[in-house]
């Protein structure tokens, strides 16, 4: 087989509506052999093969992969989802293909472990302990002052993180962030709760290319907005290519210690910031791209395409990662406004026709229950939708104006209301 047919081996495929862009960027770059414990039907069409392995035993995935290795022919072991990190990085070690090291794909997934590494390497971030039962978090809490951050050991971006001003909130956190925790770790043996200082600030993220252990390329900021707390739900997303935040010194310092500090030294990051005012200070480090479609609004602003690069990279190659576009990109999410069973979903308008309006896509069905904030998840968005426009500022407007001629009629247990976003 040449080198340039060698296929990458992809670890799960995910949500359509969620990675059908980043797979189908990455399968323009090499062949894809897509390796999930059901391959879904919407992915095939862009893999040049697949294979039923069962992802939650990850040591039966590693044993498949490494005995069918030599007719495979892989040139590179690569994933976009969270839960297989750390498998697609001890695959990529195995087989001697390019990768971060294991050990630092375990600590990403880690967060207690991360934030021992940023501690001792001195990079700015919120003051953080492990707490093994609700008393102890208790403890801490009332070490650190209220409010507090109450978050699970193992998972990714907001799920099971919750803001706690009080002892009983800390109690009621704990045994929230503990079950998520268990979920969201590969080994369930090390679950936990970390309890942390609360950050004041706009929160962010550093869109990043680490193309060797001292190149690290912030390509792309990411501006987000926050629902209620006590959670941190994302209810929009914002990418300029001309934010000054790109230029910022402070946090290509910040974000370039981070990566060191983990021994990252290869790959495409999504790095989570806020930005108080003693400066930016690292809330995550995710060791795969973005979700939440980032990716194609880093794309849709400045013309950089993170999948591909991911692609690129797994091959043990460096991308072009030069911005052919000076714009910008927005996603908003609807979520419900009171909790019951959806009774009708409509656009009202011919909101569909606009040339800015990238997308619009509803997902959840009419029949659904749903819950509405502070106790949603990021199951109970209703609809994502994308616009562009020539600045973050007019892509405010756009997300608004979608929003407007959105209706949802969702039913109590013993009457029917109508909301808008």
């Amino acid at each position: 087989m040449s080198d340039g047919s060698r296929p990458i081996l992809l670890i799960g495929a995910g949500a359509q509506e969620q990675r059908e862009f980043l797979l189908r960027q990455v399968a323009r770059v090499r062949p894809v052999v897509l390796v999930d414990q059901d391959p879904p039907a919407w992915a095939r069409p862009y893999v040049a093969a697949w294979t039923a392995v069962d992802l939650r035993d990850p040591q039966a995935t590693e044993r498949f992969i490494r005995e069918s290795s030599v007719e495979l022919d892989a040139v590179g072991v690569t994933t976009y989802m969270e839960h297989f990190v750390g498998l697609a990085a001890r695959l990529a070690h195995r087989l001697g293909l390019p990768g971060n090291s294991p050990a630092s794909a375990a600590v990403c997934r880690d967060k207690a472990a991360t934030r021992r590494l940023l501690s001792e390497h001195h990079v700015p971030s919120a003051r953080s302990y492990q707490a093994h039962d609700a008393e102890e978090a208790v403890e801490i809490a009332q070490g650190l002052g209220y409010p507090v951050v109450v978050k699970p050991r193992g998972g990714a971006g907001s799920a099971g993180v919750l803001r706690a001003d009080s002892d009983d909130d800390v109690r009621a956190a704990f045994r929230r962030a503990l079950v998520d925790s268990v979920l969201g770790l590969e080994d369930w043996s090390v679950p936990g709760v970390l309890v942390e200082e609360y950050l004041r600030g706009p929160e962010i993220s550093a869109e990043t290319v680490v193309l060797g252990p001292d190149q690290v390329e912030i390509v792309a900021v990411t501006r987000k907005t926050l629902g209620p707390e006590p959670q941190f739900q994302e209810v929009a997303h914002s990418v300029d290519a001309a934010d000054p935040l790109l230029i910022d010194p402070v946090l290509g310092e910040v974000v370039a210690a981070a990566v060191h500090a983990l021994g990252l030294s290869w790959g495409v990051l999504h790095i989570e910031l806020r930005l108080t005012a003693s400066g930016p200070r690292v809330i995550e480090v995710n060791g795969r791209p973005a979700g939440d479609l980032i990716p194609l609004l880093v794309e849709r602003a400045t013309g950089i395409n993170l999948p591909r690069a991911l692609a690129t990279l797994a091959t043990g190659e460096k991308p072009d990662l030069a911005p052919t576009r000076t714009a910008a990109a927005a996603i908003g999410f609807l979520y419900p406004q009171h909790t019951g069973h959806i009774q009708h979903l409509d656009v009202r308008g011919a909101i569909h026709h606009q040339l800015w309006l990238e997308r619009l896509v509803w997902t959840r069905r009419v029949g659904a229950q749903v819950t509405a904030p502070p106790h949603a998840s990021i199951d109970d968005r209703l609809a994502h939708w994308i616009v562009t426009g020539p600045t973050a500022t007019t892509c405010a407007r756009r997300l608004d104006l979608v929003a407007d001629h959105l209706t949802v009629h969702i039913a109590h247990p013993t009457h029917t209301t109508t909301c808008t976003r």
